[in-house]
């Protein structure tokens, strides 16, 4: 009697176990099986035929067991089905590459319990560049810290493995790590074609390991964010081609045009003001008299570039076409706006280039400024206003900056030489 009764027992503790694990049932159905369960023992005990009651009862208990265990494999795995496209139909949907990256993190976030943050740094000629991340705040791409030599995220890309921490403060890697950093971390190599083209780190609150059905989510996800990212950056790789000013270097006309765009944009949303320089080179006709078009183009590029490296980030600084340049500053007002051509044309002063000939080229720079939307309300209407403003420079005062046309008077000649 005790035999069967242990034996039983145990059959209840298996369907309990088996039952409770399963976190998608509600609680309320769970105890409804769980209680019909010890309703059927309880009767097999009474039953006048105990032993063929008690089999039936065990027969059924391993029943529910084996539906349960066959109805929890299917939905687990209907809901990978599910997410896979999910994942499928958020990561091809853009080819813009900061959208990519941030959807893979927003995916990566969703698909682990406890998860704390996750993460993604680009990876190209054995560097890694930070590329997107999301925390469980709810806080986009902020940096906590940039891969080391000996970390997790090199460790991956070097070893194209993934690699499980279970338990960070106690893990080697993590030995100089703030002491906050607790709980357990994945790092995935992100490969498209047997390349590595990024690795994502996705930590979690809690130690221990991650679960059979979140390592497959985590790697389906994976695979999926491979693909999406080789090609958004193949697309940003052509279009920067297509942006990209074959002799300088610098953005073209095209980058310059839709810079504008979203500098109205921009500043109509923030009720911001924002500038546009005018730039012509001076003397430069008579380099390519000179010496030819191939020196000056050399010339282009060095000077160009030299300006370029010069300004400051947020600054955009194009070649609008020949000899000319377009500088567009954000949030500057007129009085800015003068304080950066003021500096540029103190640059000019400073830049040398060694020509073939003993010949000697006075180069210099003039400029003309407008300032949105003082002098204009539209990108066209902008440009233009800077550069009637520029070819007046460079009529009547060489090497200096007029500022444009606008409801309060005409043109403002300011006396700057350009030696």
């Amino acid at each position: 009697m005790n035999i069967e009764r242990e034996d039983r027992d145990g059959t209840f503790r298996r369907a309990w176990e088996v039952i409770n694990k399963d976190t998608s049932m509600p609680p309320d159905e769970k105890k409804g099986i769980l209680k019909l369960i010890q309703v059927l023992i309880s009767a097999a005990e009474s039953s006048p035929y105990h032993r063929e009651a008690t089999g039936q009862v065990k027969t059924f208990t391993q029943e529910v067991i084996s539906r349960h265990s066959l109805m929890a494999l299917v939905k687990q795995q209907a809901d990978e089905l599910d997410a896979l496209k999910r994942l499928s139909l958020n990561l091809t949907s853009s080819l813009d590459l900061q959208t990519v990256l941030d959807a893979v993190v927003n995916e990566a976030m969703s698909l682990v319990k406890n998860s704390r943050s996750a993460n993604i740094f680009l990876y190209s000629h054995g560097r890694l560049d930070f590329g997107a991340s999301l925390n469980s705040e709810g806080i986009k791409n902020k940096i906590i810290s940039m891969p080391r030599a000996e970390g997790l995220t090199y460790s991956v890309a070097n070893s194209g493995e993934q690699i499980i921490i279970e338990d960070m403060a106690s893990h080697p890697i993590y030995k100089t790590a703030p002491i906050d950093w607790t709980g357990s971390v994945i790092g995935i190599p992100l490969k498209f074609n047997h390349s590595i083209v990024g690795v994502m780190n996705l930590s979690r609150s809690i130690t221990g390991e991650f679960s059979k059905a979140e390592m497959r989510l985590i790697s389906l996800l994976a695979d999926q964010a491979a693909v999406a990212i080789y090609n958004a950056s193949l697309h940003k790789q052509v279009t920067d081609l297509a942006n990209t000013d074959s002799v300088t270097g610098l953005p073209n006309r095209r980058a310059l045009d839709e810079r504008l765009q979203d500098e109205m944009q921009y500043a109509k949303r923030m009720r911001s003001m924002f500038s546009v320089v005018m730039m012509d080179l001076d003397g430069f006709k008579s380099v390519n008299d000179l010496y030819g078009h191939a020196i000056g183009d050399e010339l282009l590029n060095s000077l160009f570039n030299y300006l370029s490296e010069n300004m400051r980030a947020t600054d955009f600084l194009a070649r609008y076409g020949g000899d000319e340049l377009t500088l567009v500053i954000r949030n500057a007002d007129l009085e800015a706006a003068e304080a950066v051509t003021l500096k540029i044309l103190e640059l000019m002063k400073n830049y040398e280039y060694q020509f073939p000939g003993t010949t000697e080229i006075q180069l210099g720079i003039s400029a003309g400024i407008a300032v949105y939307p003082t002098h204009a309300h539209t990108a066209g209407d902008l440009l233009r206003a800077a550069d009637t403003a520029m070819y007046h420079a460079k009529k009547h005062n060489r090497g200096s900056f007029i500022i444009a046309n606008g409801a309060t008077g005409p043109l403002n000649p300011l006396m700057l030489a350009s030696d």
